[in-house]
């Protein structure tokens, strides 16, 4: 396997060393570590390559179990579900790459969605194993993400972010709210909340911080301005429920909305609309705005 091929296998196989144990061969290994994953499926994994050792090739059935030994695997969902939605790709070079997401569909593989992702998606589409996200914006949310293309200049772009040398606008749409005066800052602690995909308000310093103005009104909903001065998990979603207007077809917050499908024709009106920093390889200033439009 060449260089290339490694680093493209690598980059998109999880990594798991071999735990200690009784197993004979590297499969008794899998087989029990993963419980979830019968025996046959292993079997058909390695036999089709994907299983890899820490050189990057296949292993053979019989590889010997070593305690601490390196093995690559690339996750599978069985059956799993198309979305029917399609990602844009806004600019693209050697180092940096701007995609404008569709809502519903993950930014990473996770839990039910590996190849139905916008990273392996643009992966696919741009030939080049060595995308990595430069931030993340949730499943329901539509709009730009910014994805690193060459490890080289990685860590420059990754460093905009907790140095806040980036600018963030989102837009949303929710009920009015007339009896606040806007713009205005919201700051608050966030702490993991109930189940465990949500988050919360909680007692503390505040750890969040949310600017949001008005840019327009349409009755009993307005259109919103928002702009994170922080980065954390729900943020806007917390942030706008908190002062009283949860974002339109939320599935989340206030209430979990169980059991429901993805409403392709209903999306929670959350869009990431806008970014925009001064890139720092070329030095120049950059501006990126999604293509994407909030329809009331």
């Amino acid at each position: 396997m060449s260089t290339s091929s490694f680093s493209a296998a690598h980059n998109q196989a999880s990594t798991l060393y071999l735990p200690p144990g009784p197993w004979q061969t590297v499969l008794d290994c899998l087989c029990e570590h993963f419980s979830a994953i019968g025996r046959e499926q292993w079997l058909d994994r390695i036999a089709r390559g994907r299983v890899l050792d820490g050189h990057g090739m296949p292993i053979a059935l019989d590889l010997p179990y070593k305690e601490g030994l390196r093995i690559h695997y690339f996750r599978e969902v069985p059956d799993e579900k198309s979305i029917p939605v399609v990602e844009s790709i806004l600019y693209a070079d050697e180092h940096l790459v701007v995609a404008d997401k569709p809502h519903f569909l993950p930014v990473t593989p996770a839990g039910e969605y590996v190849e139905q992702t916008l990273l392996r998606r643009l992966i696919r589409r741009l030939d080049n194993p060595h995308l990595v996200p430069l931030h993340r914006i949730d499943r329901h949310t539509a709009g730009l993400v910014l994805f690193s293309a060459n490890p080289q200049s990685r860590s420059a772009y990754q460093s905009l972010f907790p140095t806040r040398q980036i600018e963030k606008r989102y837009e949303a749409i929710a009920r009015a709210l007339p009896e606040l005066s806007f713009p205005l800052v919201h700051k608050s602690r966030l702490i993991d909340g109930e189940p465990f995909f949500r988050m919360q308000e909680g007692p503390g310093v505040s750890n969040t911080e949310t600017a949001v103005e008005v840019r327009e009104k349409n009755g009993d909903l307005w259109r919103y301005a928002l702009y994170p001065v922080t980065g954390k998990k729900h943020q806007l979603r917390v942030h706008m429920t908190a002062l009283g207007a949860s974002i339109c077809n939320d599935p989340f917050y206030p209430h979990v909305l169980k059991d429901v499908e993805d409403d392709y024709a209903n999306p929670l009106k959350l869009l990431a609309q806008g970014l925009r920093f001064v890139d720092p390889v070329t030095g120049q200033e950059r501006a990126f705005e999604s293509t994407i439009t909030l329809q009331w």
